[in-house]
């Protein structure tokens, strides 16, 4: 089905925990990774540039809101969506699926696919796993998502329902793709619920696909639900096989996934959190509008080697937020997102030594987690 190209390298394994090279036609990703989302083919408020500089290696895009603006067919007229954005490392799309069932102002769910209101201008659009793949395809990114239906974690009946569907969307995505140089990975769904995921990552395994996704968690469930769930779910999936966690992003759910055997993650919540003020530091988030940092002449953390880190205080980056200043999300972001990517290859280097549970044990004993939940 796919190119020798998409192979998985595993290096080293320390427990669960496992450093590899994924092969890909923009490049290797060398896992564990976190992959910045940039949704509407922008990772918000950073130039691939800047990006770049960040050290990251993969960048997610979103197929629901490219299909609705500025559509699949303009971007493919412009080269695809590595010329379109011009980032030429390698990229992933997600499926839409997630975006339908949880943006949608109105959906109609049946066996063949998703009829749903566009959170933009109303108009009704229709999603099929044929649909999707072609759409994807058109975007052209480096590994794409099949179809699937993410329900509420917590209720049974629908997640029963909604691994079927998955599972016969997941199939119907495989005989639609037609390009060779994408990787499609399945996803496993089943909410909290061990043994719809134990059924649902033994059926995408089966399928022989170049990786595989875990879907449907961090969205409402406990972090001791998500933790069992990624613990049930990699007992089935084959270690020879890249392993993705959806939207996840908070450094001690990176590590928490990386002890679990994840090796690849993705979330907006380093630009989001920086469009709220907050950065991430070793010893947990700090809200930069603290008036306690107006002559503080120190950067957002010290031994950050990010662009802002070594150029400005936290009292200039607190007057740019008070100004209102646009600059001010640019610099956080930025910090943000290298702090993810640097804590990635941090642990990286930690299994291929041999010492990631010292490492992730000393990172998770100094980050303070907050539960404060942060809007759009």
């Amino acid at each position: 089905m796919d190119t020798p190209l998409f192979t998985f390298n595993l290096k080293a394994v320390e427990n669960n925990a496992r450093a590899g090279v994924f092969h890909t036609a923009h490049g290797d990703i060398e896992t564990p990774v976190f992959a910045p989302v940039g949704t509407q083919a922008t990772v918000k408020t950073v130039t691939p540039a800047q990006l770049e500089e960040t050290g990251a290696s993969l960048v997610l895009s979103n197929t629901y809101h490219l299909y609705l603006r500025p559509g699949a067919d303009l971007v493919a007229e412009m080269g695809g969506l590595h010329e379109f954005m011009q980032w030429h490392k390698p990229m992933l799309t997600d499926s839409g699926g997630f975006q339908v069932f949880s943006l949608a102002a109105i959906r109609k769910i049946d066996p063949d696919g998703v009829t749903f209101k566009s959170h933009i201008d109303g108009s009704m659009h229709r999603f099929t796993p044929e649909s999707s793949v072609q759409i994807q395809e058109k975007l052209g990114a480096d590994i794409t998502m099949a179809f699937d239906e993410c329900a509420d974690p917590h209720d049974e009946a629908y997640n029963r329902a909604a691994v079927d569907r998955t599972h016969a969307w997941l199939e119907r995505c495989m005989r639609a793709k037609t390009r060779r140089d994408q990787a499609l990975f399945g996803i496993v769904q089943g909410g909290v619920f061990p043994d719809l995921r134990r059924e649902s990552a033994r059926k995408v395994a089966s399928m022989d696909l170049p990786g595989h996704a875990i879907g449907g968690l961090s969205v409402g469930e406990s972090k001791t639900e998500m933790h069992k769930m990624i613990e049930v779910v990699n007992e089935f999936l084959p270690e020879n096989k890249p392993r993705y966690l959806m939207g996840v992003g908070s450094p001690e759910d990176l590590i928490n996934g990386v002890l679990r055997g994840i090796d690849i993650f993705d979330c907006v919540l380093p630009t989001r959190l920086a469009r709220h003020q907050s950065a991430f530091t070793h010893a947990g988030r700090i809200n930069l509008m603290n008036a306690g940092f107006a002559h503080d002449k120190g950067p957002i953390e010290e031994g950050c080697e990010c662009y802002a880190c070594r150029t400005f205080t936290r009292a200039y980056i607190r007057h740019l937020i008070v100004a209102k200043e646009l600059l001010a999300g640019t610099l956080v972001s930025i910090h943000n997102i290298q702090f993810l990517v640097h804590l990635m290859s941090e642990s990286r280097q930690a299994i291929l030594a041999g010492q990631f549970s010292d490492f992730a044990s000393d990172f998770l004993s100094r980050y303070k987690t907050t539960s404060k939940k942060v809007s759009a």
